[in-house]
């Protein structure tokens, strides 16, 4: 698979995106491959690059617990849930984590690169930020699928 990176970077518009990333993100969404896909940003190389995933009978438990205590990522996770007209649903949460205790530098870095990596991937329906574990817990989640 290529590891080409969908177009330049500049400090506008962030870091680039390689195609190994969105493909991984593709496994997620389309094929329901990995329950989460967890992305760090790679200074060196000046892009966005998968982490870790989490396969299909993975927990949020498991999910949170791959979170970096001090350091940001992007993180993407396949919700899955039964509506009260017992329908089975799913919905694609983003996730900017961003620990407070984390480097400035790698705030700043994850930040102002967040908006184009999250274009890049489509079919995304609800977007979290988070400073600390209280804001990626599974209630937020079932409050915003519901």
């Amino acid at each position: 698979m290529s590891s080409r990176i969908r177009g330049g970077t500049n400090a506008s518009s962030g870091m680039g995106v390689v195609d190994q990333s969105k493909a991984t993100y593709m496994e997620l969404q389309r094929k329901k491959v990995h329950r989460y896909v967890i992305f760090k940003i790679d200074e060196k190389k000046n892009e966005v690059v998968v982490e870790k995933t989490g396969g299909s009978a993975e927990s949020y438990d498991d999910f949170t617990a791959a979170l970096p205590e001090n350091d940001c990522r992007y993180a993407v996770y396949d919700y899955d849930f039964v509506t009260s007209d017992n329908c089975q649903k799913s919905k694609i949460f983003f996730f900017a984590w961003s620990p407070s205790d984390s480097r400035i530098r790698s705030k700043m870095l994850y930040a102002t690169s967040k908006d184009r990596f999250r274009r890049e991937l489509e079919g995304i329906h609800y977007e979290i930020q988070a400073t600390d574990p209280t804001e990626v817990e599974l209630e937020v989640l079932k409050e915003r699928a519901y």
